[in-house]
C-alpha cells in the first residue's frame, strides 16, 4: 500500500487530537513520526502509532503536559517532561539547546519524566538547521542483554550525531547501540522472515533467528552481537546513553525504564520518572568559520564516496545518504506501508472514530 504523505501526515494528525493532544502538539508529534517514514525508518514512523493510543488507554501519557526546566545555568538545563509525548517534549527540550547554543556556543538538556521520542535524527537535525552540530539520544524499553549475560536490562538506546555539510546533505549518525534496532525485529514479524543470526538470544541465552525470540522472553543482543566481534563496545555505548538519559536526569534507567513495547510491563519501586533523553547543540562558529567548515565537510564525504571500492557495484555510503535518498523519492512517489501497519490504522481509526486513510490504488 502506498500512501501520500499529506494523507498520511493528516491522519496522523487527528489520532494525536482524538486523544487530547493540543493542535501544535498533535501537528509537532506527526511531524516527528511522518520524518521517520520519510527517511525510510519504517519501525518508527506511523507503525508506531498506536503504541502511543496505548500508552494513553493506559494512564501512562499526558496528552496536556506542562513540560518545565527543573534545573538550568547558562549553557545546560534538566526539563521535567510531565509524562508528555516525547515527540514533543523533546523538540521542546532541543530548542532550548539550540538556544542556550546561540548564545554561549553550546547547549545541554537532560531529560525525565518522557516517553518513546521517535527517531533521535529528527531532533538533532533541528540544530543542523541553525548551522550547528546537533546531538540526541535516548534510553528506551530493556529488552538489551549486557556482555555475558542473557538478562534484558538496556534499550536498544539509540544515538544520533548530526554535522551540516555544504554541497551534501547532512551527515547523520542515527543508530541503535544494539545489534538491531528493536523495530527491525518487529518488521520481521510482520514479514514472517528470520531475523541474521547475531541479534538475538532466547530466553537461555542461545542465539537465534527467530523474531518472535525476544517477544517470548529472550533478548536482543549488544551492537558487535558477541564479545569476539566486539558487543563490549555496544555495550559500553549503550551504557553511555543510558547514564546521560536517565542518571543524569533523573528519569528511569537499566530495567526500571518504562517500556514502549506491549509486552513488557513498568516494574514497580522505579528510582526516577519516566523515560529519559539527553540532547545538545553546538554552534560551528564557535570552532571556525561556517563557511570554512562546510566546504572541508564537503571535501570529507566527496573522498569517502570515492574511495576505493571492493566491487563496482557499492561504494561507500554516507550516513545519512540513504535516508536522504528516500525523503526525496518518497516525498515524490509516496509513503509504502505493510498490509499489517495499514490494517492497524484502519483499525485505529474506528476505535478513536476518526476518518481512516482512503484507499487510492
Amino acid at each position: 500500500m502506498i500512501v501520500q504523505e499529506r494523507q498520511l501526515r493528516d491522519f496522523t494528525y487527528r489520532i494525536f487530537q482524538s486523544i487530547g493532544c493540543p493542535d501544535a502538539d498533535a501537528a509537532l508529534a506527526a511531524d516527528v513520526l511522518l520524518s521517520a517514514d520519510l527517511r525510510g525508518i519504517d519501525s518508527h514512523g506511523v507503525a508506531r502509532l498506536s503504541g502511543y493510543v496505548r500508552l494513553w488507554e493506559n494512564n501512562r501519557l499526558n496528552p496536556t503536559p506542562h513540560i518545565r526546566i527543573v534545573h538550568e545555568t547558562p549553557t545546560t538545563a534538566t526539563v521535567d517532561g510531565d509524562g508528555g509525548l516525547g515527540l514533543v517534549v523533546a523538540p521542546y527540550a532541543m530548542n532550548l539547546a539550540i538556544e542556550k547554543a546561540r548564545q554561549y556556543g553550546s547547549g545541554w538538556v537532560a531529560i525525565r519524566h518522557s516517553n518513546h521520542f521517535g527517531i533521535a535524527a529528527y531532533h538533532a537535525l533541528k540544530a543542523v538547521e541553525q548551522e550547528m552540530i546537533g546531538y540526541a539520544m535516548t534510553n528506551a524499553s530493556p529488552l538489551v542483554a549486557p556482555t555475558f549475560s542473557s538478562e534484558r536490562l538496556l534499550g536498544t538506546n539509540p544515538m544520533c550525531y548530526a554535522f551540516p555539510a555544504g554541497a551534501y546533505p547532512p551527515v547523520v549518525v542515527d543508530m541503535a547501540t544494539s545489534a538491531a534496532a528493536n523495530g527491525k525485529l518487529e518488521i520481521a514479524q510482520r514479514m514472517n522472515v528470520p531475523i541474521p543470526e547475531g541479534w538475538a538470544l532466547t530466553p537461555d541465552g542461545k542465539a537465534t533467528t527467530d523474531p518472535n525470540a525476544v517477544t517470548a522472553g529472550g533478548a536482543l543482543l549488544p551492537l558487535g552481537s558477541e564479545y569476539g566481534r566486539g558487543s563490549h563496545k555496544g555495550f559500553g555505548l549503550s551504557a553511555t546513553v543510558d547514564i546521560l538519559s536517565g542518571v543524569l536526569s533523573g528519569a528511569n534507567y537499566g530495567p526500571w525504564v518504562p517500556p514502549f513495547v506491549a509486552y513488557l510491563q513498568p516494574v514497580a519501586d522505579q528510582p526516577g520518572k519516566g523515560i529519559g533523553h539527553f540532547v545538545g547543540a553546538m554552534r560551528v562558529d564557535g570552532f571556525r568559520p561556517v563557511a570554512d567548515f562546510k566546504a572541508h565537510m564537503d571535501q570529507w564525504i566527496s573522498r569517502f564516496k570515492n574511495a576505493q571500492r571492493i566491487n563496482e557495484e557499492q561504494g561507500v555510503i554516507i550516513p545519512g545518504e540513504p535516508e536522504y535518498r528516500a525523503t526525496q523519492h518518497r516525498k515524490e512517489h509516496g509513503i509504502p506501508l505493510v498490509d499489517a501497519v495499514w490494517e492497524n490504522l484502519q483499525a485505529l481509526a474506528v476505535k478513536l472514530g476518526v476518518e481512516g486513510i482512503a484507499d487510492e490504488t
